[in-house]
């Protein structure tokens, strides 16, 4: 699990509670069914309209890759680019041919074999950057996704506050319990604040870091296998693989990167 999604989600809620017992309220005033049906039902039914269904029925891969801890195996690919480099400076290109049956990257897969069959360096290049791309606005789906729910939220709460006091409004025979339900109608709004500000917005704020994460990874190795392919050295390969990671990595065997 990742952790920090857990954990931000749990303290954010922690912190509006603790505050509100310490000023004097009561739990179970919070609770109530009518603001978490127009809330969360509303805010669902106003975010699924803007979103195709083939889209909707990846909802739950987009909740795991906010809630799943992920390794994008960025370490992983700049040893295997490394060896492969080292490999092709000694023995040429199509001895690289076996060693991608150890490659469990499709993306740094496909880009090897393009080489070794002795595509052109710009369509190996253009073909890669595609890829990217499309990932990019695949990820972008789930993103606005969440956008949308952080925006829709709050609206929605206001909505049923305003039911909510239309409903006090039509019952002013009964002074006595005015003020208790004036406060009732406004945990609507509370609800869509919440929800918006500690659940919809960071969820997509995650998935906007995890992608940016995946395409930095999918960019060293594109720069990589065109270093490969025009027969750099691998002293200058290493540095521009570098240049990406931000940092030397240490020298792992291919088992503990796994």
């Amino acid at each position: 699990m990742d952790i920090t999604t857990i954990l931000g989600i749990v303290l954010g809620f922690l912190g509006i509670i603790v505050g509100f017992i310490l000023e004097g309220g009561h739990l179970s005033s919070l609770v109530a069914l009518s603001p978490v049906l127009i809330v969360i039902v509303g805010t669902l039914g106003a975010t699924v309209v803007g979103i195709p269904l083939d889209e909707l029925k990846k909802l739950p891969q987009w909740i795991r890759i906010a809630f799943m801890n992920q390794s994008f195996g960025v370490e992983k690919a700049y040893f295997t680019l490394v060896r492969f480099a080292e490999k092709a400076r000694q023995e040429g290109l199509l001895s690289l041919e076996q060693e991608l049956e150890t490659v469990e990257d499709k993306f740094t897969k496909q880009g090897m074999q393009l080489v070794i069959d002795g595509t052109d360096p710009e369509v190996t290049k253009n073909i890669l950057e595609s890829n990217i791309a499309v990932l990019e606005n695949r990820h972008k789906i789930g993103i606005s996704f969440f956008e949308a729910a952080g925006g829709y939220s709050p609206t929605l709460g206001i909505i049923g506050t305003v039911m909510g006091l239309v409903h006090v409004l039509g019952n002013l025979t009964d002074p006595d319990s005015l003020s208790s339900s004036i406060a009732a109608a406004f945990i609507a709004t509370l609800y869509g604040v919440c929800l918006a500000n500690l659940v919809y917005l960071p969820i997509a704020t995650k998935l906007k870091i995890k992608n940016q994460m995946e395409v930095q990874t999918m960019e060293m190795i594109l720069d990589g296998i065109i270093s490969i392919q025009s027969g750099e050295n691998p002293a200058i390969l290493k540095e521009k693989l570098r240049t990406h990671l931000g940092y030397l990595p240490e020298n792992k065997s291919q088992e503990e990167l796994v």
